[in-house]
């Protein structure tokens, strides 16, 4: 349109009748002249508006997505990490509770043979000095340990200390082939020898060929002079297996020791003997047998059946 002076009245008209228009509106509320004419073009343009919106909402969703994306990927990411402690944290208290579930049977141990004992932690197993079952704890010369001294843990007889240094020391494990230390047969005199075969039973050699022996009977160290290299009533093993007596002078015995070599952590170092021999008062209690349940079944004969083996006849 060009820009003449009729153009220019027409548009101060046009903005005149808006203004108008506007005005009736207002004052009319919901009864306004002009509804009818504002919702016709409502329906003309408002598919138009939504198409609009529906072409840029995509665009607002896609940037709060993104933002949204990076809020939750440092939300999972915190999660991760906060569960990576807490299952630090349990796998930490589980072995602390074995810790001290070992310690508190040590100690058991030690209180029922009156052992004065040094606790020390197993920190390597291996072929320490030449030794093929050996097991190197963190106490040494310096926590009053020295070389022969007796060491246990809660279920029993774990070796003898072989090497001492300022802070560690090398333990000879039992069931070492190099390994031997007297025994002493549960609520008996009989005593062997008892030697370590790796990773099969002890080998317990009795002095007595004509012992009366069975599997399960249990072995307790016997004790050595001054008590080194062993403290007496220590809890050795059980008998799995007897060898047939051939009139020999000797018999020979399998043991499996109380003691699992391979799951060492938490042991003591025997620092002081007790003042007398415990004999079997450290030994575990046996465990008790099942009893094994009966049934009785009482028959009651029909009227008419023979009774007593006699033979009702026909009448």
């Amino acid at each position: 349109m060009r820009d003449t002076r009729e153009s220019r009245l027409l548009l101060v008209l046009l903005v005149a009748i808006a203004f108008a228009l506007i005005t009736v509106d207002i004052r009319g509320g919901e009864d306004s002249p002009v509804d009818g004419a504002r919702q016709g073009a409502a329906t003309v343009f408002g598919p138009i508006e939504d198409g609009v919106s529906a072409a840029v909402d995509p665009v607002g969703n896609a940037v709060s997505a993104i933002r949204d994306s990076g809020e939750r990927h440092d939300r999972l990411a915190e999660l991760e990490k906060e569960n990576a402690a807490l299952e630090a944290k349990l796998g930490s208290d589980d072995r602390s509770r074995s810790r001290l579930a070992q310690l508190d049977k040590m100690l058991k141990l030690s209180g029922a043979g009156q052992y004065g004992i040094k606790g020390a932690q197993v920190i390597a197993i291996g072929a320490a000095q030449g030794f093929s079952w050996t097991i190197t704890i963190d106490v040494g010369a310096n926590d009053g340990i020295t070389r022969d001294m007796t060491v246990v843990n809660g279920d029993g007889l774990v070796g003898r200390v072989t090497t001492v240094g300022p802070d560690i020391a090398t333990v000879l494990l039992a069931n070492d082939p190099d390994f031997t230390v007297g025994t002493r047969m549960e609520a008996g005199d009989e005593l062997g020898f008892a030697s370590g075969q790796g990773d099969r039973p002890l080998r317990v050699e009795l002095l007595n060929g004509k012992a009366e022996i069975k599997k399960g009977d249990r072995l307790v160290t016997f004790g050595s002079q001054a008590d080194k290299p062993f403290v007496p009533g220590v809890p050795v093993g059980v008998v799995s297996r007897v060898d047939p007596s051939a009139g020999d002078l000797t018999r020979t015995l399998y043991v499996t020791p109380y003691v699992s070599f391979s799951k060492l952590d938490i042991v003591g170092v025997v620092v002081e003997a007790p003042k007398k021999d415990p004999r079997d008062t450290v030994l575990p209690a046996k465990p008790k047998p099942t009893p094994t349940p009966t049934v009785t079944v009482t028959v009651t004969p029909s009227a008419g059946a023979p009774v007593d083996g006699q033979i009702q006849q026909e009448q």
